[in-house]
């Protein structure tokens, strides 16, 4: 997945280790690249004997995660809109369902939310030291930490300068990486000339063993990750002019442009690598995005490359403002540390939120990319991240239909706010028991350590989060049941000022 999702596991659930088994010991084809002089040569494919996102999935394939995802943008758009509130997935969870579900989706969203920095650093790190010791053989391959920590320290000061500087930067980074790679895809698909078809969006080149219904569950495991922060717009509700209005159009806009944006690259990449060699399409070497630009397009690469370190900044810099902001909604209720809640005199951040995202961020990156390897590292993190937003997307799912349903049966729409959220639940299901390596298909096998440490990991948390829930519902009762509350009905909020209003009961 070439832009604003830099999730991209290398491997992720009971499919991926099956397909990285099946890749690491099939023989390798030639594949077409372009040349200068605009012909093809059959040139030596370069097996990184690991399954990326982008090498097993055709235009079709991708499709199922992001149809899933749409679907869910609707609902997130629906809720956004008569829920404004930075604790977005939390609160539409307790106004739409009970407010203890609304505590345990805001328990696992804010704790994957501040993964995902981690999960991009990591991807930061290994991605730029690989490049510079392509082009320079002095440069260490396994020098990757300095680039992660450099990332933290530039996603750090972006979220303590607030809500305006962060957005603006990650604009201007979002820019940079969409012109880009859809430049590329322009150049690619001009170069594939005959070669295009309509075939790619179909399910007849899909790898081996992958075919059909199959092939859609098999890679929408890949594209929810890479897809998933659409809704990353709702946490800065509170932040935002016109929130009612303004927040539907962000989420449903931020998940249709990038979703076409995908399919764009997706299919480019597509017909000028050649559909039926795509499964050995890669994340390095010959068979990748800058591997094709190095080959056919000159010093195109470079911008390549600098749009995918960007791409990572951009997402990390995204994650952290949402988890800073779901840890702020929920301290300002007390069922976080009130420190969470409390804001820069002038900035108006949260500061302590974005000072234990730091920590949780070089931590997690720094210490199990030691522990293990940064590109292990980086597939246990996807592996704990997916599962949590798979569940995380289902349970809000459930939420637009439960609020419209009991709450505002004067707005309900029945294929907004009923068939829409069961084809998400549909959709997701299938995507969240391949991630997990529960083998309810032939093509899900078991995960092996460290990957299946992923489970128990989430296990804990949320079991963590249960006893915290029972503790909080036997003394403080009343701070579970804000967790729906909408604190823009209370006293509404300067744009820019993230919830002027601190509680008063400490």
């Amino acid at each position: 997945m070439p832009v604003s999702g830099q999730r991209e596991p290398q491997s992720v659930g009971g499919f991926g280790q099956r397909a990285a088994a099946r890749r690491h010991r099939a023989a390798r084809g030639p594949f077409p690249e372009h040349h200068g002089d605009g012909t093809r040569r059959r040139h030596r494919r370069v097996d990184s004997g690991r399954c990326r996102v982008r090498g097993r999935q055709s235009a079709a394939v991708r499709g199922g995660g992001p149809v899933a995802c749409l679907f869910t943008a609707s609902c997130v758009a629906e809720l956004a809109r008569h829920l404004p509130a930075a604790g977005s997935v939390a609160t539409y969870s307790a106004q739409g369902l009970h407010p203890t579900v609304g505590f345990l989706v805001g328990w696992g969203y804010v704790f994957v939310e501040a993964l995902v920095p981690a999960l991009l650093l990591l991807q930061l790190g290994f991605t730029t030291a690989g490049t510079l010791h392509q082009e320079w053989s002095s440069y260490p391959a396994d020098l990757w930490w300095p680039w992660s920590l450099l990332g933290a320290v530039v996603i750090a000061l972006a979220g303590y300068f607030g809500v305006r500087a962060s957005a603006r930067f990650g604009t201007v980074l979002g820019v940079f990486e969409v012109l880009v790679f859809v430049v590329f895809a322009v150049l690619l698909i001009g170069q594939a000339g005959s070669d295009n078809t309509l075939s790619v969006f179909g399910t007849s080149h899909t790898a081996d063993g992958f075919d059909g219904i199959s092939g859609i569950f098999a890679g929408s495991v890949y594209t929810v990750l890479a897809f998933a922060g659409f809704e990353a717009a709702a946490p800065l509700a509170e932040e935002t002019k016109n929130p009612r209005r303004t927040m539907r159009r962000a989420v449903l806009g931020a998940a249709v442009s990038i979703g076409l944006v995908y399919v764009l690259t997706t299919y480019a990449m597509s017909v000028y690598f050649g559909p039926d060699e795509f499964a050995g399409f890669g994340g390095s070497g010959a068979a990748s995005w800058e591997g094709v630009a190095r080959a056919s397009f000159g010093l195109f690469w470079v911008l390549l490359f600098l749009a995918v370190v960007n791409s990572t900044v951009a997402n990390a810099n995204a994650s952290a403002n949402v988890s800073t902001r779901t840890a702020f909604a929920l301290g300002r209720i007390g069922v976080f540390p009130r420190a969470f809640a409390r804001l820069h005199p002038r900035r108006r951040s949260p500061v302590a939120g974005v000072a234990v995202q730091f920590v949780i961020a070089v931590g997690a990156a720094l210490g199990l990319g030691f522990g293990y390897d940064p590109v292990t590292a980086f597939v246990l993190l996807a592996t704990v991240i997916v599962t949590v937003i798979i569940g995380v997307y289902i349970v809000v799912n459930l939420a637009c239909a439960g609020y419209f349903l009991r709450r505002r049966r004067d707005a309900f729409n029945p294929v907004l706010h009923l068939v829409f959220p069961v084809l998400g639940i549909a959709a997701f299901v299938p995507a969240l028991l391949t991630a997990v390596g529960i083998p309810a298909f032939d093509f899900v096998s078991e995960l092996s350590a460290p990957v299946s440490y992923a489970g128990p990991v989430v296990g804990v948390w949320m079991l963590i989060g249960i006893v915290v829930l029972a503790v909080l519902l036997r003394r403080h009762p009343e701070r579970v049941a804000q967790t729906g509350r909408i604190h823009l009905d209370d006293d509404p909020a300067p744009a820019g000022q993230l919830g002027q209003e601190q509680c008063n009961d400490e």
